[in-house]
This record gives structure tokens, sequence and C-alpha cells, in this order.
């Protein structure tokens, strides 16, 4: 029988983590993450995360349908903790999940993926707090939870309307017309003496 992969021990980041028994190329497919499927309902109505303090992170969407919930029949593949800076990633391949190796790993070193949670927009600082990361990465963002969309700044076309204004004060100030407000300010110095 083949040695397996990794072994399930205590973790520096949370409780329980997988850590490599040998060297584990890049692209190796490690394990499959398995458990009982239930809707997205079922999950919601077995774990109240409002209501826990630490909650634990269990249940893998498959689909709008369908969730893995690995405390039901899981594998050890539960116990491979969250990181900003994985070296593993989770994979999605007919319906089934994978964890693989996004590079080589060492023996020893400890098996991570980023959860990347699904956010809704109503996520609070309790709620953040409930779901922090701990993976001490250069690169951490505190949270499990997947990095928020920033919104992009609209960038000034030459063919929008823009109001150029010298003031008394020598003030050269561009105004947008269509936005209602100032872009910028240049101040100018006379270039001669008076």
């Amino acid at each position: 029988m083949n040695k397996p992969l990794f072994e399930v021990r205590h973790s520096p980041i949370h409780g329980f983590g997988g850590f490599a028994t040998q060297r584990i190329r890049k692209g190796t497919r490690i394990i499959e993450y398995i458990g009982e499927r239930i809707t997205s309902e079922e999950g919601d109505r077995r774990y109240d995360d409002d209501k826990s303090e630490h909650p634990h992170v269990l249940l893998f969407v498959v689909d709008k349908h369908t969730v893995i919930d690995a405390a039901v029949g899981g594998n050890d593949a539960r116990f491979i903790n969250h990181s900003c800076e994985p070296n593993c990633r989770a994979v999605l391949d007919k319906k089934h999940v994978y964890i693989e190796a996004l590079k080589t790993i060492v023996e020893g070193k400890e098996l991570t993926y980023d959860y990347n949670l699904t956010r809704d927009g109503k996520e609070t600082a309790e709620t953040e707090k409930q779901f922090a990361c701990h993976c001490g990465a250069k690169t951490c963002r505190g949270t499990m939870f997947a990095p928020r969309k920033e919104k992009r700044k609209k960038l000034i076309r030459a063919s929008e309307a823009i109001v150029v204004k010298l003031t008394e004060k020598k003030k050269l100030v561009l105004y947008h017309e269509r936005w209602g407000r100032i872009i910028c300010i240049y101040f100018l110095y006379s270039l001669h003496s008076g």
C-alpha cells in the first residue's frame, strides 16, 4: 500500500493541519475533498455561523445546488488549513473537488489552500473576525473571505468636457463638467519679475 502524501497533526495556523510526509510535486492531486453531498439550504440549517464565535469551515461549494459537508463522511482533506499564500489549490473536476499542489512541497511542510469564502456584501467587522486568518503570510489579508473587489476608478477620456479656469491667485483649475467636481489644481508661478 502506498504511503499517504500527508498526515494530520497540530498546526500553528489553526487546530489541526495536513503536513507532507514526503516531497509532493507541483500538479499532484493530493486528495479528494469528500463528505455528504447536501443542498446549500441544508448546510445553512446545519451550521448557523452567526451563533458560533469560531465557525468550522467544513462545507465546500460544488455548484449553486450542492455543497459537500466534510463533517459527515469526510476524510483528512477537511484538516487542510487556509492560507493567503497557499501551496495547494482546490480543483473542481466533474463535480468532484480535489486538493492539488500549486508548487513542489517539501516533506514536513503544512499543506494549505485559499478558502476564498464567498462574500455576499453583508460582511460586518464581527463576521470578518469570525473568519479571521492566522496564516502568518506576508500578504495575509486577515480573513478567509475572498479579497474584496476594488472599485475601478473611472479614467477621464479626452473627449469628455473639462473646463479650465485660471483664478486670480494664479491657480489653474481643471473642472470636470459632467462629474461636477474639481479634478486637479496647478499653482502657476510668474516666469518674469514684476
